[in-house]
Order: structure tokens, then sequence, then C-alpha cells
């Protein structure tokens, strides 16, 4: 069995690679491009196509798998255990009508984040995250605040998990750790280990 999905990892994106897997795979499932019981590229088939570490695309697996969106099986991959969403087909009229829209911004001069930025901020209008947009127009849209996907969270659990950036780089208030001796204690040649 094939994987019918291709990851592309943008290095300069400033999103994290793993990250970037998360969001590709969930974006193929919104559009119906993942289905369940499809496997996903192993973690070997990612790093040659990608030339990334190994420890990162099982890393997105893993949070995939924690979501409940795939499943490992020994031995076998990685396996879609369920979709997400019901964006419409290939040959819908609305998606029709995004493609048209899209060309002519596109003749309009304007450049992939010209347009990523104006559907963005048009999205955010018409489906808020916050509670406050919520109250300002009336309804919550599709996601509900709290949703369990942690790249769509706008408010802190009361016990968040530190981002993983902290686990390597030292937060601006935290000391790193020193190993000091005694001021009394000379360093010679022959007390060092």
């Amino acid at each position: 069995m094939e994987p019918v999905v291709e990851y592309r990892i943008d290095r300069h994106s400033g999103v994290a690679t793993y990250v970037q897997i998360v969001q590709q795979t969930k974006q193929a499932l919104r559009l119906g491009l993942l289905r369940p019981g499809d496997r996903l590229p192993t973690a070997r088939e990612v790093v040659e196509a990608a030339a990334i570490n190994p420890n990162t695309v099982l890393k997105a697996y893993r949070e995939l798998e924690r979501e409940g969106l795939v499943e490992a099986r020994r031995g076998l991959g990685t396996f879609v255990r369920r979709t997400l969403g019901t964006a419409p087909a290939d040959d819908s009229p609305l998606r029709r009508e995004l493609h048209g829209w899209a060309d002519r911004a596109r003749d309009a001069g304007l450049d992939r984040d010209d347009v990523a930025a104006l559907f963005t901020a048009v999205l955010d209008e018409h489906f808020p995250t916050t509670a406050e947009e919520i109250s300002r127009i009336g309804h919550a849209g599709t996601e509900p605040i709290g949703h369990p996907d942690p790249m769509k969270r706008t408010e802190a659990p009361e016990q968040a998990e530190p981002p993983p950036s902290s686990l390597y780089a030292p937060s601006e208030t935290s000391e790193p750790p020193t190993t000091r001796r005694p001021a009394t204690t000379p360093i010679r040649e022959e007390n060092r280990p």
C-alpha cells in the first residue's frame, strides 16, 4: 500500500518541521486526500524525501496519534484512523469560486503572502476563535474554544506544558545551571578530574 501524501517542508517559514508535518496531514484529512485506512509515509520515506531527522517525523506522528487521527501498527506503518472536516470536493461550486478568486487576486498583482494575509483576515472575521471575537459577531464558526488541536488553542489551559522550544533554549528569567567550586579551593592541574 503506497502512501498518498508527500510532505513539503519550508525551512524558511519559521514553523517547526514537525508542526508542518502535522498541519499538512490535517489539511490532507480535511480535503479528503487522506481517508481512514490510508498509510502515511514511513519515517524513512519522509527522511529520504525531505532530508529531515527521523525523530522529527516520529514526533509529528506521535502528535497525530495523540489526537486520535492516526495509529501506528508495529511493522506495518502509521495509518489514518479518522478524517477531519467536510471540505468541498474538487468539482464543487465553492471550490471553483475560490479558484476564480485566487486567479483574480494573482491578476491584481497579489503574491502568495498577500493572498494568505487577506484570506486569513477574512477567515478570522467569519470564524472567530476567541471569546471576545465570538461575542462581537455572535457565533463561533466551526472551531470551539479549547479545541484539542494545540495549533488552534487560543486560551492557555490551567496547567499548560512549556512549549517545545523551552526544552532547547533557556527562558529569559531562568538562570543557567552552574557548578561552582568553593572560593577557598584553588584550581590546580592535579585537582582536575
